[in-house]
């Protein structure tokens, strides 16, 4: 175990060190998931909100440079089997094409997920973000819708299916409230990649208004709930304020 540990901070340190000079950021601590163990508690209680977000972008960026990590998830999944520190919740559309894990480049044991079409959020999804970082010790709720999206596009369209149609219900309010001087059709995807980011708006939005829980936690600077958009095309993750 100690040359195993011995070996991660090594690599930990490497890779810090790496992304610090391809990034210019300098003085923020942003611990980093090597390929032999997954976060601990004390490098997760280390992080600020902010080195969590920066955290993503450094994995994202070596996702589209296609330099990821070299995951060993066997002794990420032993060394997390006895306890998680995750740092981060993410609320991901299902969308085969973008799944937030690879996308930011994490390990086991590094981020809680939920995945909906549309990330819409519901009273189970906000319960489990209240457990994710009020009681395990996540930093940060991130929201990431995603370019041409399927059910934004449904949403759009006004399509029916069975349960599908009162999920696609919770992405209309995004449409009207989206500030669009085009064709606003689901046909043209500027529109639609538009409201897909309003709907990212709204969500946390949502979640703030019905969790006093992580409402006041962010008010607290405990943690940050914050959105983005992954851009299919080129691979980008955008993260914004909201």
């Amino acid at each position: 175990m100690n040359l195993l540990l011995s070996r991660r901070n090594v690599l930990k340190k490497t890779f810090a060190l790496s992304a610090l000079s391809v990034t210019g950021v300098a003085g923020l601590a942003v611990p980093s998931v090597s390929f032999a163990a997954s976060l601990t508690k004390d490098e997760r209680d280390k992080m600020t909100p902010d080195a969590v977000i920066e955290h993503f972008r450094q994995g994202n960026l070596r996702f589209r440079e296609n330099r990821p990590l070299k995951h060993d998830y066997l002794a990420q999944k032993r060394s997390s089997a006895s306890g998680q520190f995750p740092a981060a919740v993410i609320l991901s559309c299902i969308d085969s094409r973008a799944p937030a894990e690879i996308v930011l480049d994490t390990g086991i044991g590094e981020t809680f997920n939920s995945r909906v079409a549309g990330n819409i959020s519901n009273s189970d999804i906000i319960g489990s973000m209240e457990f994710a970082c009020a009681v395990a010790g996540a930093k940060l709720v991130l929201v990431m819708g995603h370019t041409a999206c399927g059910a934004v596009k449904g949403a759009i369209d006004n399509a029916e299916l069975g349960n599908l149609t009162g999920l696609l219900e919770k992405i209309k309010p995004a449409i009207d409230k989206t500030d669009y001087a085009g064709e606003r059709s689901a046909s043209n995807y500027d529109f639609v990649d538009a409201v897909a980011r309003q709907n990212v708006v709204l969500t946390v939005e949502n979640i703030r208004q019905n969790s006093p829980v992580l409402k006041a936690l962010e008010q607290e600077k405990k943690i940050k709930i914050v959105g983005s958009m992954y851009h299919l095309v080129g691979g980008n993750v955008e993260f914004f304020d909201v």
